[in-house]
């Protein structure tokens, strides 16, 4: 007579997976330099919050500073993604998809708790050119002053650079503005300035 097989084991359903060290130290770091600064946040605040040990995060990152370097490449992605979702909207119409991302700004800047570009900020953290951080700053910067060149010029300006500069400076603007007055600061008269801007610059 055959044996009797013993049951199986009932299968329990997975736990879900518990963000690893690495990713909780990244998204942990990612609030709080936005929020408070990179210079206000040291290390222990870091792992304390993310419910870590600090040989973890000096597992996954150098220094504290390469840690800011990696929050502000994150940062620069979603910029990036905001900056040109225009494109995807209005293919064949560069003044829109600026705009696009104009709009969007203003709405932002004038929210409670708005503490401008992350980029814009770790520039004036750290004022000299040697920081990991602020290599990451400025080669945004100087992309994003290319790229408004290129719109610029696609939208027919008759000076695309000095356009773009005007941009640039109004974007700036709405950064540090928006920290400053909320929502009924300049930065909801964003829009209105810049198509005014960019009208002058096409008659």
């Amino acid at each position: 007579m055959p044996s009797k097989r013993p049951p199986s084991p009932p299968i329990e359903p997975m736990a879900e997976e518990k963000p690893k060290a690495a990713e909780r130290i990244r998204r942990t770091a990612r609030e709080l330099f936005y929020r408070e600064g990179i210079r206000a946040i040291g290390v222990e605040e870091i792992v304390t919050r993310a419910g870590v040990t600090k040989p973890s995060l000096y597992r996954s990152y150098a220094s504290k500073d390469e840690l800011a370097a990696e929050y502000l490449r994150d940062y620069e992605v979603g910029f990036w993604a905001a900056f040109n979702a225009g494109a995807d909207i209005h293919p064949d119409d560069a003044r829109a998809q600026l705009m696009a991302y104009f709009e969007g700004l203003s709405q932002r800047a004038s929210q409670a708790g708005y503490r401008g570009c992350g980029l814009t900020n770790a520039v004036v953290e750290y004022p000299g050119d040697d920081h990991p951080a602020r290599k990451v700053a400025e080669e945004n910067k100087r992309k994003l002053r290319a790229r408004l060149v290129e719109l610029s010029t696609a939208m027919g300006a008759k000076h695309p650079a000095l356009l773009a500069d005007g941009l640039l400076l109004l974007l700036e603007g709405t950064y540090a503005s928006g920290q400053l007055f909320g929502a009924h600061g300049p930065a909801g008269s964003l829009v209105k300035i810049a198509n005014q801007l960019i009208d002058a610059s096409l008659a």
